[in-house]
């Protein structure tokens, strides 16, 4: 292809049929609903398709504060959002901090339910979301009335952190661009001191952070994990099932999650943070489904 406009016209084909293939599994549902429910958060809703099926609706690429506060898990949830946002010092107590933080978590609530007052667009591939094993979600983007992402305006806002699952978006954007236009919007957050951050201690949050790592470090080679007596799906595990798994923790979790379909076991290579000696690890507990 010596011809400089054929060649052109060849390569700029070949990035449309790739961009094509690798969004086309996204639905797009246009006119839908909020349902109103008492355990709602900012990332995670009630929804109602124009055909009457209602679905739980689990953003991509925002985590907002825990709110509802129900078992230790939830509990575990909410301080490491604290640390990160480095606000466990705030009124001098942990009540305080755990107060202060449940209420930017139902302000998290209360703008995605004005956001999404009128008809909005979902977008999905009906991915298993679920964090506990127990609820189903589904991964979705949300675009508002007013064409809007509605993760990117919740961290925008300070209302929520670049944290949890990507993937690429169906306005094009490839999973690394959307997580950097996430992480973007969150810096500019923290810089103007919006939401969340207005409360931040900058001088504690390094030690907060670390505080954090070594938490997430601690979970992940948690000497107690040990393999399930039935093999987990890595296509269809929960979050709190696969970092239940002896070297998983919520950030390689999420990376499985992000990875999904495999084929077989051994595709769990592609995920970062899962080398052969962890594999061999884990191969006796885990499987996948046909």
């Amino acid at each position: 292809m010596r011809n400089p406009l054929i060649r052109a016209l060849f390569f700029g084909a070949a990035i449309l049929v790739s961009w094509t293939c690798y969004a086309l599994d996204l639905q797009t549902i246009e006119g839908v609903e909020l349902v109103s429910t008492h355990w709602a958060d900012g990332d995670s809703f009630r929804v109602r398709f124009p055909d009457g099926t209602e679905h739980t609706v689990r953003l991509y690429g925002a985590d907002c504060l825990e709110w509802h506060v129900t078992d230790g898990t939830d509990a575990r949830r909410l301080r490491d959002q604290r640390w990160y946002f480095g606000i466990t010092g705030y009124g001098g107590t942990p009540a305080a901090s755990i107060t202060l933080a449940k209420s930017l978590g139902e302000a998290a609530a209360l703008e995605v339910r004005t956001r999404l007052a009128k008809p909005f667009t979902v977008h999905t591939t009906f991915a298993d979301a679920r964090g506990d094993a127990k609820y189903r979600r589904i991964y979705a983007f949300v675009t508002t009335a007013d064409n809007e992402d509605l993760a990117t305006v919740l961290v925008t806002k300070g209302l929520a952190r670049a944290h949890g699952v990507y993937r690429g978006t169906p306005r094009g954007l490839s999973k690394a661009q959307y997580q950097d236009q996430l992480r973007d919007a969150e810096l500019l957050a923290a810089h103007g001191g919006q939401g969340i951050w207005a409360y931040t201690d900058w001088s504690a949050l390094p030690g907060e952070r670390s505080a954090l790592s070594a938490e997430r470090e601690a979970g992940r080679l948690e000497t107690g994990k040990a393999l399930p007596t039935t093999p987990l799906d890595i296509n269809t595990a929960s979050r709190d099932e696969l970092m239940s798994l002896p070297g998983i923790g919520e950030v390689t979790a999420n990376a499985i999650i992000e990875k999904r379909p495999y084929r077989r076991v051994d595709d769990l290579l592609r995920v970062r943070g899962i080398g052969p000696k962890l594999l061999d690890m884990l191969r006796p507990g885990v499987a996948v489904g046909h």
